[in-house]
């Protein structure tokens, strides 16, 4: 799938404020099953200083500071890109990992902040293990099978809502709640991994989904670390692993730092903010027509190839004679 997408923030403040340090997660993630064909930012008030960061996470963030006061903030991103559907997990996994629970020795240690718990000490939420040995029953230990049973009980036991303002809940709350946005299911799926020794992450990014709605908004999931398939999407709001109309963003083993915005103002005591934000997203060309092209360009490809192969000269290494009288 190709697609453009435009995603504006417009801060209105009842008085002038002073701009602290901001970070932007903006920029669609260029690797992976993803293609970054274009992208800009462009900001009001113009920063003091601009400039890209590498997160820890492998992203590129943008950091800009200011000097001046205003009274309006203006962000827009604009982004062109290119998506395709993964390989099969099951033709990837590897044979010794696909049973759970997986024994963190055999880990690549690097994945070892994705398997911490939310509670302070790094230990799992209670309400989450429990959730997660459930589901490990019903699996048979296989690790696709558990990951199928996990999002079925999750969507079983907790309502899917919009929620726009604040962070995500940890897992605990989700279900005692019984009710959760998108960004709070992919926490509690992230916990209940993390419980039986699966590697996970915090995904923002966008979902184009199919009828286009009258508004789109900012999606968060879960992506997985399934040794011989690496890093895969999983939505516990959606309908389970993730295809190419899911565009990440930012990942993170921690949600807050996958934020679209983040940043300070300071101004005279009792100063109003009030947030509009809009997100345009056009498909260019639909999975199906993107894939047509591809296929086209790998036969024509191989045409041409065949076609200089046959028309090469032929080339004969000729071998010296020996001497006479010497052995042949």
């Amino acid at each position: 799938m190709r697609a453009r997408l435009t995603h504006t923030f417009f801060y209105r403040y009842s008085d002038p404020v002073l701009l602290g340090p901001h970070r932007f997660c903006l920029r669609p993630r260029p690797h992976g099953f993803q293609r970054l064909l274009d992208y800009s930012l462009m900001i009001s008030p113009d920063p003091s200083q601009l400039y890209d960061l590498l997160a820890a996470g492998g992203d590129t963030i943008t950091r800009a500071r200011f000097l001046k006061e205003t009274r309006i903030f203006r962000v827009e991103a604009t982004s062109e890109v290119e998506t395709w559907q993964p390989p099969l997990i099951e033709a990837c996994l590897d044979g010794d990992m696909a049973r759970l629970p997986v024994p963190i020795g055999r880990l690549n240690p690097d994945l070892l902040s994705c398997l911490q718990g939310w509670l302070p000490n790094g230990q799992h939420d209670p309400a989450a293990v429990d959730l997660a040995q459930e589901a490990l029953m019903g699996s048979d230990q296989r690790s696709l099978t558990f990951l199928q049973q996990l999002i079925e009980i999750i969507q079983d036991r907790v309502k899917y809502t919009q929620r726009h303002v604040g962070p995500a809940w940890p897992a605990g709350r989700t279900l005692k709640e019984r009710v959760g946005s998108c960004r709070d299911l992919a926490m509690l799926m992230i916990e209940c991994c993390r419980s039986v020794g699966l590697p996970a992450r915090f995904v923002s990014g966008y979902h184009l989904v199919e009828p286009k709605p009258k508004r789109y908004d900012l999606h968060a999931w879960t992506e997985v670390y399934l040794q011989g398939a690496g890093w895969r999407g999983f939505d516990a709001s959606g309908k389970g692993a993730v295809d190419e109309r899911y565009i990440p963003l930012a990942t993170s083993s921690q949600s807050d730092l996958t934020a679209a915005i983040t940043g300070t103002f300071s101004g005279p005591l009792g100063v109003k903010s009030i947030l509009k934000w809009d997100i345009q997203a056009e498909v260019l060309v639909p999975p199906t027509e993107l894939e047509a092209e591809a296929e086209a360009g790998a036969e024509a490809g191989a045409e041409a190839e065949a076609e200089a192969e046959a028309e090469a000269p032929t080339e004969v290494a000729l071998l010296p004679q020996a001497p006479s009288g010497v052995p042949q």
